[in-house]
């Protein structure tokens, strides 16, 4: 997905956000504020985005969007439970109506035989206590990973989260 792409996606998502006077917060790890920085190209865009967590590291995760020590201990960064409460602790930290979370493996290093490289987790959260974890698996390199991840977190909470809400 081009840049001007997922600008055109970060329009469309604001304006629906807009419509449902809701906003959204982003925890990102792999996309390091990529998430953050698409929201906020769209100038008058806090009217619906108010802020981003970058939690890369896991003391950030614990620090910033309240992830449990023990969740990262059992499952690891990279895992669904710690998008789910990144995503929840986001939420409740921006003060916001939906989150995203992405934690993932965008290489060159760090994948293994559970985890290769690509590996990327996604958490969403909701209004009404609504959750949903989705894991992919791009190609390519470092930037691909990054690019791939950022187009379907915003396609799926487009898609998903704020057309087809329940």
């Amino acid at each position: 997905m081009t840049d001007n792409e997922l600008l055109q996606l970060s329009l469309m998502i604001g304006e629906r956000l807009k419509a449902l006077r809701a906003t959204v917060t982003a925890a990102e790890s792999c996309t390091g504020g990529w998430i953050a920085k698409v929201f906020t190209d769209i100038s008058g865009s806090s009217a619906w985005f108010e802020r981003g967590f970058v939690t890369y590291s896991n003391e950030a995760k614990q620090e910033m969007i309240g992830v449990q020590s023990a969740t990262l201990d059992r499952f690891g960064a990279v895992s669904e439970q710690t998008v789910l409460e990144m995503a929840k602790g986001a939420c409740f930290a921006a003060r916001a109506d939906y989150a995203i979370a992405v934690s993932g493996i965008a290489g060159p290093d760090g994948g293994t035989a559970e985890k290769p490289v690509g590996t990327v987790w996604f958490g969403f959260a909701a209004p009404h206590g609504k959750s949903q974890a989705f894991q992919q698996h791009f190609t390519g390199d470092r930037e691909a990973v990054r690019r791939q991840s950022v187009a379907w977190a915003l396609r799926t909470l487009h898609d998903e989260f704020l057309i087809n809400r329940a």
